[in-house]
């Protein structure tokens, strides 16, 4: 639980100094709750962290009635916390000089922006805003939650277009693009993971080196070869990124024609990674004299 509340609540203290120091005074256009705020800003007398705390509320009431109070209660804290200190780190004097570079300040303002949206979901937390919009669009029509981001998202920067210079809206499309491959980025942070798949007709002996020299399990796949039809095994094999070189280096040494495939997988589950390993004792030794 202390670890979902940190999330969240550091989450919200980067996103709101990353809106009010790069991209508020920027004037790159983007999506989300704080672009309804930048819009309706232009014309309701009040800042911007105001009008998105009213936006947040009201998203609330309308997720409280079509979704239920289970989902509020879940998305409660940043629907609250991201104005709050929103408007705080507008108060903090100079914040809105940090850089006189548009292009600087959309790629730090995306990325600070990824990075904090990204911790929050991390936890199975929400920004809230048009997130809740968007999970009612899904209930209501039925379309993904994905198309529905989009479409809202397209909706709210078009209307910043309506009064942006055409410098600004590129720059928005590139805080955009930077946001969310920081987003991806955060929340694969330390899941990603490396498969390797060996054919060669040394598998036991490279079974053998991956279980003791890179600690790393394997599993045997019964395969047969394309051109021959021989039969044959292929060793399957998951490891950290920076075991890679380590593997390839193993698999060289043993057998210098064998077919190797490297794999970038995002997240793997099970015992070793998202479990505790159990080391069992192999067959073989207990058949040994």
């Amino acid at each position: 639980m202390a670890e979902v509340c940190s999330a969240i609540l550091a989450g919200n203290i980067l996103l709101g100094f990353a809106v009010a120091a790069f991209i508020l005074p920027s004037g790159a256009i983007m999506g989300g709750a704080t672009g309804v705020g930048i819009v309706l800003g232009k014309v309701i007398p009040l800042d911007t962290a105001g009008i998105v705390l009213g936006v947040n509320l009201m998203a609330l009431a309308l997720g409280w009635a079509v979704l239920g109070w289970r989902f509020v209660l879940a998305t409660i804290a940043s629907s609250l916390l991201y104005p709050f200190f929103l408007g705080a780190a507008q108060r903090i004097p100079g914040i809105d000089r940090l850089t006189a570079d548009p292009l600087l300040a959309a790629l730090l303002g995306g990325g600070l922006v990824g990075i904090a949206v990204g911790l929050v979901m991390r936890v199975g937390s929400s920004t809230g805003g048009t997130d809740v919009v968007n999970l009612v669009l899904h209930k209501w029509s039925h379309i993904p939650v994905s198309v529905a981001v989009y479409l809202t998202d397209i909706v709210i920067m078009g209307a910043q277009a309506l009064f942006s210079d055409p410098e600004q809206i590129l720059y928005g499309v590139v805080l955009l693009v930077v946001e969310t491959i920081a987003l991806d980025r955060v929340m694969l942070l330390g899941q990603s993971q490396i498969q390797i798949f060996v054919v060669s007709g040394k598998y036991e002996e490279i079974r053998q080196k991956c279980l003791t020299d890179l600690q790393a399990g394997t599993t045997m796949v019964q395969i047969e070869t394309g051109r021959t039809r021989t039969p044959q095994r292929g060793v399957l094999c998951v490891i950290p990124p920076r075991k890679l070189y380590a593997a390839q280096s193993l698999i060289q040494s043993i057998d210098p024609n064998a077919f190797l495939t490297i794999t970038q997988i995002k997240e793997v589950r099970g015992q070793g990674f998202s479990r505790e390993r159990i080391y069992v004792e192999s067959p073989e030794r207990h058949n040994q004299p």
